[in-house]
């Protein structure tokens, strides 16, 4: 750790990253114990997830004494909500679409002669940074990229959140996860980081220091490329616990840029919630899970008047139930839940925002479920 000696403006940071720390809620048994018992089947493709190549540059670095640190107001998914109106059945339209996800990548170009090596990481960051302790069956939060479903008004891709069930050092396992789309259970959520070999996460007071052994080869559009990096970003801080910036870098030395596009030479801030977040996810169930009769729904999501509006599609016979349910607050990233009345088979649950302003869905997250 570091010693800020008695620096005003040290110590000032130093509390702020302590009170930071302290209102990020650590993930509660119920995740550990899903993350336990986590089903891995083959899943279903809903949405097609489509990423063009990009050739342009963009800076995204910031300075570590100015990053945007987030209040965490996200609870528990678990917590009880209010249900909504009574269920109604009618038939359904046709089928979801089912496009498998493809990720279509370009070759980062070789070095020429003239290029310099990258520079190292200050040796003091090195000499004052340490590994976490290792843990046994401890659930880790881990972010993905999705499409944005009906939202136009904002990125195309946004994070959305699982929970895996670890042994090891939790932030170091939580991106060797990450590294891996199949790992999150949903063809909808993908991972740009395929592909990439960690090596090893230290932090100090103020830096998580994340060494890989192998950086993804992909460029990316630059929008993408900043999603991508707000993904590595949000998953290593959840697992440490700590809010602090994040530098990258590639067996010790900063990379030239990653995705193609990212500026490794400064650490990666953390980026705010509604910028970079799904406006709504499904926690629970997990994707082709087996579910008993009235199992619970539960997830995220920052609604307008808190209203989360839900439908299920028996996937044989057609038939639809809508109702809605309300989030533990409004306008804000906050905890739902609801228990539809669903009859034994296959099933497509959605959960959704509409406008206030013409009731068009705006955000969507889906689920495929076997009811027993």
């Amino acid at each position: 750790m570091s010693n800020h000696g008695e620096d005003p403006f040290d110590e000032l940071m130093r509390r702020s990253l302590a009170e930071e720390a302290d209102r990020i809620e650590p993930a509660d048994g119920l995740h550990e114990i899903q993350a336990r018992v986590r089903n891995q089947r083959t899943p279903v493709s809903r949405r097609p997830w489509v990423i063009t190549t990009g050739a342009a540059v963009l800076g995204t670095a910031a300075a570590i004494g100015a990053f945007t640190v987030l209040n965490d107001n996200t609870k528990t998914a678990d917590q009880p909500s209010i249900a909504g109106g009574p269920d109604t059945t009618t038939s359904a339209s046709a089928d979801p679409s089912r496009t498998a996800p493809t990720l279509p990548v370009t070759p980062r170009p070789a070095p020429t002669k003239a290029s310099s090596q990258p520079p190292t990481v200050a040796p003091t960051d090195k000499t004052r940074a340490v590994q976490e302790t290792e843990v046994k069956q401890k659930a880790v939060p881990i972010y993905w990229l999705g499409k944005v479903v009906g939202n136009k008004n904002g990125p195309d891709y946004r994070l959305y959140r699982t929970w895996q069930s670890i042994n090891g050092r939790p932030a170091e396992e939580a991106v060797r996860l990450m590294t891996m789309s199949k790992v999150s259970g949903d063809p909808d959520y993908v991972s740009p980081w395929d592909g990439a070999a960690v090596n090893s996460v230290r932090y100090t007071d103020d830096l998580i220091l994340v060494d890989f052994k192998q950086l993804p080869e992909a460029t990316l559009e630059p929008d993408v490329a900043d999603m991508a990096a707000q993904q590595l970003v949000y998953t290593v801080q959840g697992a440490l616990q700590r809010t602090v910036p994040v530098q990258i870098t590639e067996q010790g030395r900063i990379p030239r840029a990653i995705f193609g596009v990212i500026d490794a030479n400064q650490p990666l801030n953390k980026a705010q919630k509604a910028d970079v977040q799904a406006m709504v996810w499904i926690e629970t169930p997990e994707n082709n899970q087996t579910v008993k009769q009235f199992f619970k729904v539960t997830g995220i999501a920052s609604a307008f008047e808190a209203q989360v509006d839900w439908k299920a599609t028996n996937l044989k016979t057609k038939a639809v139930v809508k109702n809605y349910t309300m989030a533990a607050e409004g306008q804000k990233f906050s905890p739902y839940a609801f228990t539809p009345k669903l009859g034994p088979g296959e099933w497509l649950i959605e959960v959704y925002l509409l406008s206030p302003e013409d009731g068009r869905i705006t955000d969507l997250d889906s689920k495929t479920v076997y009811v027993k």
